[in-house]
Formats: structure tokens, sequence, C-alpha cells
């Protein structure tokens, strides 16, 4: 029997007592119809669909972010369907992620599968059914398997917070200031008002 857990904010299915074991292949051939999952503490999470908004800001790192990276060759990017695996046998999926070439040395290829470990640089963008427990679990896990700089980004309210552990955000950027790739992406800069800036298309 699977074990499927809504996302936070929808309504949690019935836990079986057995825990499912998921070997990387299972998860592979999961049936996603639309839907992506991370697998947590042995239990299938359904991320459920984004909104507009989260997938244009997704779509704006892709585009600037990727770009960059690409242009300098400092590694690949990820978007939001790619699971990496942790230690724990979880399978965490950031919206955004980069990968520096450093840890990528050795292939000509990426895997079908998973890579090993969380991303150099895990983004989350918030959406109205996350928790606060449940990002700083996510952010704990990227740390602890990695990660060296975490971006959390508030749509709503106009914000980033920046993390470079997960005791606690080392900056909070605000619209007026620039998102700075650090070492991780060195020469990386993006004004934070690019990310919530208004349609125009006059």
């Amino acid at each position: 029997m699977v074990t499927l857990i809504k996302h936070p904010g929808q309504n949690q299915l019935e836990t079986p007592p057995e825990q499912k074991i998921w070997t990387d292949a299972e998860f592979m051939a999961l049936n996603r119809d639309g839907h992506r999952y991370e697998l947590v503490n042995g239990e299938l999470i359904d991320m459920g669909n984004s909104g507009a908004k989260h997938g244009y800001v997704c779509s704006i790192l892709m585009i600037l972010l990727g770009g960059y990276v690409r242009l300098q060759k400092l590694g690949a990017m990820f978007d939001s369907s790619t699971a990496f695996k942790m230690k724990s046998g979880n399978k965490r999926s950031p919206d955004v992620s980069f990968m520096a070439k450093e840890r990528l040395q050795g292939l000509d290829d990426l895997p079908d599968g998973f890579l090993e470990g969380a991303p150099d640089l895990a983004v989350e963008i918030l959406s109205p059914s996350n928790t606060v427990e449940e990002i700083h679990n996510k952010l704990v896990e990227y740390f602890d398997n990695g990660s060296r700089l975490v971006w959390v980004i508030h749509p709503k309210e106009q914000y980033v917070l920046v993390y470079r552990s997960a005791q606690e955000p080392d900056r909070l950027l605000k619209s007026a200031d620039s998102l700075d790739g650090e070492d991780i992406v060195p020469g990386f800069t993006l004004a934070v008002a690019e990310l919530f800036q208004k349609l125009d298309f006059s």
C-alpha cells in the first residue's frame, strides 16, 4: 500500500501502519499525472500544482540565473521536477537549483536517475500552503547534504531570505536590494525587484 500525504494545506490521507521502502526505480516510475512528489521519511508527499505567480518567479530565475550559469560554464541548473537523493533516503525537489561543476567532475552526461546530495544553491519559492516547519525541515536537510546557499523567496510579501546555514537567515532582501550569487555563483547579481515586477507589455 502506498503512503501518500497531501502537501500542507490539503487533506491528509490515512497512513497505513507499515511504511513502504521506496527504491529509486519505483520512485522514478510513479505515474505523476501532472503532479510532482517528494519522498520524506518513507512518505510520498504530493507537492500539488503551483500557481501562476510561483511559476513566473521560477521562470525568471531559470532564464536569468540559468543563462548566466550556462554562459560562464559554472555548472548545471535544474527545475522543480528534479529530485535529489539525501543521505536519509529522502528525495527533495527545490523549485530551482544549481549544482557547481566541481561536483559534476567526471560526468560527460547527467544520469537518468538522481544526483546524490543537495544542490549547491537551492531556491524555494513560497506558496500559500507552505508551513514554517516544512521549510525549516527542507533547510536542515539541504545544508546537511551539501547545500552552501539557499534562497527562500516570498512573492506575496516581495522579499528574499538568504541562508548560509539552517539556523537563521543571513540577510533579508527587499525590492531595493540585489540578490548575489556570492562564491557559489560568482559574479551573478539580480535586482530583487525583477522577481516581483508587474506585467507590462506596452
